[in-house]
């Protein structure tokens, strides 16, 4: 009886252990939506049973675009800035996508992409876009200037099809292309499983620029929903089916003007407006509590993915993670005379928080940065003040450095 019991014992031990291992090998999934022009405002008054049912596995949180407002980070509200931001975790006084026409992107600041495909070669990445631009500039594929990255497999150009797309005044190619779009993104994920994607749709923003606040505009607002049902479900497939652990984020670039909601790209509440839905777990204070930023989807999927991202590159993000844990959160950093005032919020109060200054931008240039730790001080303190009379400069990049994340800040002095 002993004998038997102890064998049962082995057995349910070999069992726990074989299920724990499987657990912690599930193969890890990131997939970001970019749904272009919609406002938190609209979707949180139009029904969207998609949108919610994936919240409910995660969250739903209104965040925002646009950087801080009247600083050195203020960012323009338009389309591609705004992607841009998401792809690479940073403002657009880093990436240097001003509009639309993105003339010069600061490829210095890698895309998640990048950092990806250069950790992780053997994985498949893949894009599916109604805007061809998305890959070949702001991602950048096959350019000198990002060491000729390549994606495993794309879906757009579309657009440029005006033989099977003819363009019309009243944008219906587009919500056709839309449509392929997600009909492609959703047989893809379900046949080939690609370890990071990317799906961007703009039926909706070329519906708020035509309609502004209106029925038609609501209406591409449910379109919408529906083609992340169809996504959804090609993800849920994934997971029961083979066991991976996929996390999903839907966003938005802007919102959209108090007046009409047919414009954007100025600093208004309404335009700097946005949200997110995902389905991740273990989300933190930064998406439950505070108002999360578009820079925050890059460190949080980057997180997900186990990715590890060098010093130099991690003091530029100007994301922090919104699942697992953080040290600090909501950084303020000022300077009255040769004092360096800083404050933040302590998230975890273990640790102590690193000070880093330097007073160049040579990052931007391809190079690096001469970083001093002027400070050590426990992270529960939330505030130090340094002096900084011996660093004659009117430039400082500041890196506040936790034990589970980094907060960045800048002080340009006119």
């Amino acid at each position: 009886m002993k004998r038997n019991s102890i064998l049962q014992s082995l057995v349910t031990f070999c069992l726990l252990f074989a299920q724990s291992s499987w657990a912690q090998s599930k193969p890890k999934k990131a997939i970001f939506v970019i749904v272009d022009g919609i406002p938190a405002d609209v979707i949180e008054k139009q029904p969207t049973p998609n949108l919610d049912a994936i919240a409910k596995e995660g969250g739903y949180a209104r965040a925002y675009v646009g950087g801080q407002k009247n600083t050195y980070s203020q960012t323009p509200t338009i389309s591609a800035v705004g992607y841009n931001s998401l792809l690479t975790g940073t403002w657009v006084n880093k990436h240097n996508v001003w509009d639309n026409s993105i003339k010069d992107p600061n490829y210095a600041y890698w895309t998640i992409f990048r950092f990806f495909e250069s950790q992780y070669p053997a994985k498949k990445s893949a894009v599916f876009s109604t805007w061809l631009d998305n890959r070949t500039k702001l991602i950048g594929e096959n350019l000198p200037q990002t060491g000729h990255l390549r994606m495993d497999y794309s879906f757009d150009g579309l657009e440029r099809d005006t033989l099977l797309f003819p363009h019309d005044k009243v944008s219906e190619y587009i919500h056709k292309i839309d449509e392929k779009v997600v009909d492609e993104a959703s047989r893809y994920i379900q046949d080939e499983s690609p370890d990071l994607s990317w799906v961007y749709l703009e039926y909706t923003d070329d519906m708020g620029h035509k309609y502004g606040d209106s029925e038609p505009f609501y209406k591409a607002v449910k379109i919408m929903d529906e083609q992340m049902g169809r996504l959804w479900k090609s993800i849920q497939y994934r997971q029961k089916t083979f066991g991976e652990d996929w996390q999903l984020f839907i966003t938005t670039d802007h919102g959209r003007s108090a007046d009409t909601g047919k414009n954007h790209g100025g600093q208004s509440d309404r335009e700097r407006s946005t949200w997110i839905v995902t389905n991740a777990k273990d989300l933190n204070s930064q998406f439950k509590t505070n108002t999360p930023g578009i820079v925050d989807i890059m460190p949080t999927m980057a997180r997900h993915l186990q990715l590890t991202i060098p010093k130099e590159q991690a003091f530029e993000l100007d994301g922090i993670p919104l699942t697992g844990k953080l040290s600090i959160a909501e950084p303020v950093a000022k300077k009255e005379g040769n004092q360096l005032m800083l404050n933040w919020k302590a998230v975890e109060s273990e640790g102590n928080v690193k000070i880093w200054v330097s007073t160049t931008n040579h990052f931007e240039e391809g190079k690096r940065d001469d970083y001093l730790m002027l400070a050590e001080v426990p992270t529960k303190t939330g505030t130090a003040t340094i002096d900084v009379s011996k660093l004659s400069s009117g430039f400082f990049k500041i890196v506040l450095q936790g034990r589970y994340n980094n907060l960045t800040r800048w002080i340009v002095e006119k």
